[in-house]
C-alpha cells in the first residue's frame, strides 16, 4: 500500500500535465534581427509568405524577398544574387498614398489608402503593377484594417460615412469589393471609429468576425456568417475621448479573444486597457487592471499556446503574458506598431524606420 499510494499519485501528476502549454514557464527575453532599415518607413501593416515580407508605410507599399533571389540585369548586362525590395509610390493627383492595411492572399498582395480617396489595390504574385480594384471618395472616407476569411471572401473596415461603420467586402478573391448599405449594420455610435494602428481591428477565426471600434464610444460589432449579419457587443474598455478605444483584438479560436486599447496620449495608464473573453466574445471582462502594459497598438496571441499566451507591442515596446492575460512581464523597451508571428517562437515586427525577426526565449 505505500509503494501503491505515491506511485498513483505520480501517475496522475504525469497525466495531468499532459497537454500542458509547453511554454508556461514563459518567455524572458527577445532578440532582434533587423530586416531592413530605413529612415522613410513608418510601417503600420505586416504580412508575409514564404518568399516575401509585404508592408504598408506612409508613403508607399512594398514587398521584400525574405530568401536571396538571382536576377540578371540586361540593362547592365550583370547578375547578382541579393534579397530584392520592391517600393510601389502610389498618387493621386500629387498626393502620395498612405498604407495602413494589407493583406496577402496566395501570394497576391492588397492594400488600401487610409483616407480621401481611399483606393484599393491588387499585387499579382508574379507583377510589379498594382492594379485598382476598389476606390471611394469622399471627406469622411478612412480605412483602418483589412482581413480574409479564406482565398476568396474578404473584408475592409473603416470609419463612419454615413450612419453606420464602414464594412467592403468581396466574394471573388478580391477582384471587385462591394460597400455593405447601414442597413445591415448596427448605427454608429457618436463620436464611434477606428484608428489604424497596426491593421488589426479585425479578427477572424471560421466563419465569425469581430470589429473593435473606438473613439468617444467603443465597442466589438460581429458577424456569424462572414459579414453577412451584424450585431453589436457592449464592452468594459476605457472609452469617452476622441483617442481612448480598443485598438487592437485578436481571436486564438472560435472561443478565445483578447482585445488591448487605452489612450496612447496617456501611453503608462493601464486601467480598464486589456479586455478577455471565453465565449466567443459574447461577454468581455478587464484583466490586469491597473497592471501590466498601458497603451499598445497591437496584441497576437503565440501560436500553439492554447490560448494562454499573448504578445503585445507598441510604441513603448514588447509585453507578454503567458496565462491568458492574467499578469504581464516588460520584456523590451523597442518600440514596434505592429507584430505577425511565424510560429511560437519568432515573429516580424515592423515600426518607424524598421522591419524586423524577433525570438521569442
Amino acid at each position: 500500500m505505500r509503494l501503491i499510494i505515491p506511485l498513483l499519485i505520480l501517475t496522475l501528476f504525469i497525466f495531468s500535465c499532459e497537454g500542458a502549454y509547453e511554454g508556461s514557464k514563459g518567455i524572458t527575453r527577445v532578440e532582434f534581427e533587423h530586416i531592413f532599415q530605413d529612415s522613410t518607413l513608418s510601417v503600420r501593416a505586416l504580412d508575409f509568405n514564404d518568399e516575401y515580407l509585404f508592408y504598408g508605410s506612409a508613403d508607399h507599399i512594398g514587398k521584400r524577398a525574405l530568401t536571396s533571389q538571382f536576377k540578371i540585369d540586361l540593362d547592365e548586362m550583370s547578375a547578382n544574387k541579393r534579397k530584392h525590395h520592391f517600393k510601389h509610390y502610389i498618387t493621386y493627383k500629387n498626393d502620395t498614398l498612405h498604407f495602413r492595411a494589407i493583406e496577402e492572399v496566395n501570394g497576391d498582395f492588397f492594400a488600401i489608402s487610409i483616407e480621401n480617396p481611399a483606393r484599393l489595390y491588387r499585387l499579382r504574385r508574379k507583377s510589379n503593377r498594382p492594379k485598382l480594384v476598389y476606390e471611394e471618395i469622399g471627406e469622411k472616407v478612412f480605412y483602418d484594417a483589412m482581413a480574409f476569411w479564406n482565398d476568396k471572401e474578404g473584408i475592409a473596415i473603416g470609419d463612419p460615412v454615413e450612419t453606420c461603420m464602414s464594412i467592403i467586402i468581396t466574394r471573388d478573391g478580391g477582384e471587385t469589393w462591394t460597400k455593405i448599405p447601414c442597413e445591415v449594420i448596427p448605427e454608429a455610435k457618436e463620436g464611434e471609429g477606428a484608428f489604424a494602428a497596426s491593421d488589426t481591428n479585425i479578427a477572424i477565426a471560421g466563419d465569425k468576425t469581430w470589429v473593435a471600434t473606438g473613439g468617444k464610444t467603443s465597442r466589438i460589432l460581429y458577424s456569424g456568417d462572414e459579414g453577412k449579419t451584424w450585431e453589436s457587443v457592449s464592452v468594459p474598455i476605457i472609452q469617452g475621448k476622441t483617442t481612448t478605444r480598443l485598438y487592437s483584438i485578436d481571436f486564438y479560436d472560435e472561443k478565445n479573444g483578447f482585445a488591448i486599447g487605452g489612450d496612447y496620449t496617456q501611453p503608462d495608464a493601464s486601467s480598464k486597457n486589456k479586455l478577455r473573453t471565453k465565449d466567443g466574445g459574447q461577454t468581455w471582462h478587464v484583466v490586469a487592471d491597473g497592471k501590466g502594459p498601458g497603451y499598445r497598438s497591437c496584441v497576437q496571441y503565440v501560436p500553439n499556446s492554447k490560448a494562454e499566451a499573448l504578445v503585445a507591442v507598441g510604441f513603448k515596446g514588447i509585453d507578454y503574458s503567458n496565462d491568458a492575460g492574467d499578469t504581464w512581464i516588460h520584456l523590451s523597451d523597442e518600440p514596434y506598431y505592429t507584430i505577425r508571428f511565424i510560429d511560437e517562437s519568432t515573429a516580424y515586427a515592423a515600426g518607424k524606420g524598421r522591419i524586423s525577426k524577433i525570438t521569442f526565449k
